[in-house]
């Protein structure tokens, strides 16, 4: 009689042994599984985020081609307006000219163009291409802008067209 409990205590144990080692494997795979899935959801977050932040950046420079080409009829229409003298000015074919020229201008900075106020400022290489240097008229004006050749321009707080300047030294 003892040696039959003893043989069922066996065969108990090795039946609680090999279930504990099922349930063991199967934990196992469950954290696996839990793993993977926290992995993929995470790198699909990740990319949902990456996605938005991509169509954001595309719609904010998705004109700047565009504008890009309108820049130098912009300078044109500056240049234009910067030849006309002051009793041109007043006549109303010149009036409508400017009337013109402020309807684009205003229209690209609706846009989220921005003229760069180079002249005076401290040279930089993320914004200012340097044609030439001069000798600097005073000493203050060493290593800033001293004229600017043609105007350069932001889209959005991005570069989009170096200005060209003439630098002190």
């Amino acid at each position: 009689e003892n040696s039959k409990k003893k043989s069922k205590k066996k065969k108990h144990s090795k039946k609680n042994k090999e279930e504990g080692r099922k349930i063991e494997e199967l934990e196992d795979k469950y954290d696996n599984l839990n793993d993977k899935y926290l992995r993929l959801y995470s790198e699909f977050d990740n990319f949902r985020k990456r996605t938005i932040k991509e169509k954001a950046e595309f719609s904010k420079t998705a004109n700047q081609y565009l504008i890009e080409d309108l820049l130098p009829i912009l300078d044109d229409f500056e240049r234009a307006v910067e030849a006309l003298d002051d009793d041109q000015k007043q006549e109303s074919s010149s009036e409508g000219f400017i009337l013109i020229y402020n309807k684009l201008k205003n229209t690209l900075k609706n846009k989220g163009l921005e003229e760069m106020d180079s002249k005076g400022k401290k040279f930089s290489t993320d914004f200012h291409d340097a044609l030439t240097q001069i000798p600097a008229p005073t000493e203050d004006q060493k290593g800033k802008v001293v004229d600017v050749i043609e105007k350069g321009y932001l889209l959005n707080g991005k570069v989009i067209r170096y200005a060209k300047v003439v630098v002190g030294k």
